[in-house]
């Protein structure tokens, strides 16, 4: 019987011992399902970033190679500067007691990365016109390349030298993304808010979905300076 005893306490022991190893084992695969997780994610951030940035230097590329005509880059920048008066103007009505010290959508853009009231205001005025952030970073692009040359058209300018602004856009415009947010930008100026785009391809889709997850700024702070 004593023999019996120290078998079982043995076993029992032995069986411990083995529980407290596979606890252990567990705890280490969990510790190593984390840290698999967090790498996921991390990775998937930096492939939307990289992608984010390839759709914007395209953007840019194709700012600097489109050839438009004098008439044209009027009527486009026209219709941008409206827009971002819009967005300016939309963001100073939410907040009446910031206006003195958001006197324009540069300054807007600048103060919304540490004030969280300016960025909600700036984000709510954006949906309130149809827009989101992809449209505001390709219009800023396209105020920046061009503001510098670009005369602004009254409205009757604009009804004399284009009947249809948005099948011009379409006409002169290649890049996808840039083409969609200047169409945004026709909508709004001419039917108060943008809506659905006819034949928005996927690219400009999966850029959108890349902005609205990145926390960066709009646009290098270098160039804010150049928007009204």
């Amino acid at each position: 019987m004593a023999s019996e005893r120290i078998t079982l306490t043995g076993f029992s022991a032995t069986l411990n011992r083995l529980e407290r190893r596979l606890e252990a084992i567990n705890s280490q695969f969990e510790e190593l399902d984390e840290a698999a997780r967090s790498l996921t994610e991390r990775l998937e951030q930096h492939k939307q970033a990289l992608a984010l940035q390839a759709h914007q230097d395209q953007v840019w590329v194709s700012l600097l190679e489109e050839k438009f005509t004098a008439v044209e880059t009027n009527l486009l920048f026209t219709y941008v500067a409206d827009t971002l008066h819009c967005c300016h103007s939309r963001v100073v009505k939410k907040l009446p007691d910031l206006a003195h010290s958001l006197p324009t959508t540069a300054c807007i853009l600048r103060r919304k990365i540490k004030n969280r009231r300016i960025d909600v205001a700036w984000e709510s005025s954006l949906r309130d016109l149809g827009l989101d952030n992809s449209d505001a970073r390709a219009l800023c692009a396209f105020f920046v390349t061009h503001g510098y040359q670009a005369e602004y058209y009254s409205l009757v300018q604009r009804q004399t030298l284009a009947e249809d602004v948005e099948n011009l856009v379409r006409k002169v415009v290649r890049n996808q993304v840039l083409r969609d947010s200047l169409l945004r930008a026709v909508q709004v100026v001419e039917k108060g808010k943008a809506g659905a785009i006819a034949g928005e391809e996927q690219a400009s889709l999966l850029y959108k979905t890349a902005v609205l997850k990145s926390n960066d700024s709009l646009i290098n702070c270098t160039y804010l300076d150049c928007l009204p």
